[in-house]
């Protein structure tokens, strides 16, 4: 593989679905050119960032490189250079925002997300999981697809007693989740999305009338500068929860999973006590590294490792790349989780670290809390299968067969 073509690869969703060659290609990068400009065909060029210190740098630099107005990576013919598209974007999610826009919509839903709120999420989260392991034990011996059967269900159950929604919702919910729309046609996509926006301006209008303690009444009623979201600002803050909420702890589970059957001596130290399930969260969350990539642009010329980017160029930050860096973490391409420190940038740096970051390490420890203990052996039933994608993504399909205690 070549420089030219370990750049092309970071634009080609085929990649992010077979591990060895991505990270062949950003080992490549990172060594020989961690700041490389890229100009893959069907793309506008970017800067591809590969190597941890630059991901944080960019990311620190939020002055500096802005999410406008590409703040993901998408074929030219759907982002024209300067405008975010041909079309006025309706729905702007947190991380489509720049300051000072994004301090204000963050702060909408940020008492939700804070170290307490979170603390008092996990009796509820922790029936969840339990409820999630007796699904796999109801399943003794026999093959479960893991990512459609348990790991979508957890995180979209988890999701449901966020927004103060009962399991009567999960059907309706659940067709708006990220790994529900994957799977769908282009024109089953945009029944959806109307369907998205009826079915949440409805529930706005309803916590409205009637709030209560739950984070879709907080949406609902927040205030800016005196006056009550907008029905786009609304729906953009709902988006980001299906988004990230959903994503985020579906595939770290389902990834974290595999990792461990991969790995069996890395499941005996967190069975028999040698390691910390937190340290295996983190870990596994820098294996599995959800979110691939997100573009910057530079609003004036900044220097990234020894590279001058210009004012209007773009940026790719490659998260994969830099939770891989050998500057930063020791044998990282060996599962380790015992691994500590673990400085993993999945959750992003700076402004726009994750919101809801301690809310998915909370879901994933509680997860692997409840099934360490009853796991007797789990064996892989089937090659996995992952994503194609050049944003968010892991495992979708993961064929498993477990037996469990109890």
């Amino acid at each position: 593989m070549s420089v030219a073509e370990a750049g092309l690869a970071l634009a080609d969703p085929t990649a992010y679905a077979d591990d060895d060659r991505l990270h062949r290609a950003l080992d490549l990068l990172r060594r020989e050119a961690p700041v490389r400009w890229v100009t893959p065909p069907g793309y506008h060029p970017f800067w591809a960032v590969t190597r941890h210190a630059d991901v944080r740098e960019v990311e620190r630099r939020g002055d500096v490189f802005l999410s406008a107005p590409r703040p993901m990576l998408a074929p030219a013919r759907t982002v024209a250079p300067g405008t975010g598209g041909g079309k006025k974007e309706l729905l702007r999610p947190l991380a489509h925002l720049d300051d000072p826009e994004h301090r204000v919509m963050r702060a909408v839903t940020a008492s939700r997300f804070t170290p307490q709120a979170v603390a008092a999420l996990r009796p509820r989260i922790r029936d969840l999981a339990r409820r999630a392991v007796d699904r796999m034990a109801r399943r003794q011996g026999e093959v479960c697809e893991f990512v459609s059967e348990v790991a979508d269900v957890y995180a979209l159950d988890v999701l449901l007693v966020l927004l103060g929604l009962d399991d009567a919702e999960a059907a309706t919910v659940g067709r708006f989740t990220p790994a529900a729309r994957r799977s769908m046609a282009p024109e089953q996509r945009t029944a959806a999305m109307r369907e998205f926006y009826t079915y949440f301006l409805a529930l706005t209008a309803d916590r409205r009338a009637h709030p209560r303690d739950d984070l879709a009444s907080v949406i609902a009623n927040a205030r800016v500068e005196g006056r009550l979201l907008d029905d786009h600002e609304v729906l953009s803050q709902f988006v980001i929860i299906l988004m990230a909420g959903h994503d985020t702890a579906s595939v770290t589970v389902a990834g974290g999973l595999r990792a461990l059957i991969e790995n069996p001596g890395q499941l005996s130290a967190l069975r028999d006590g040698a390691a910390r399930l937190p340290d295996a969260v983190e870990e596994m969350i820098r294996w599995v590294t959800p979110v691939k990539a997100f573009m910057r642009t530079a609003r004036e010329d900044h220097t990234v490792g020894g590279v001058l980017i210009r004012a209007g160029e773009a940026v790719l930050l490659s998260y994969p790349s830099a939770n891989r860096d050998e500057s930063v973490f020791p044998d990282p391409h060996r599962f380790d989780v015992c691994r500590t420190p673990n400085r993993q940038l999945a959750f992003g740096y700076g402004v726009h670290h994750c919101l809801g970051a301690s809310l998915a390490r909370l879901e994933i420890e509680e997860f692997f809390a409840e099934l360490l203990p009853r796991l007797v052996s789990a064996t892989l039933a089937g090659a996995p299968v992952q994503l194609t994608t050049t944003f968010s993504g892991g495992l979708k399909f993961f064929p498993v067969r477990c037996v469990l205690k109890g």
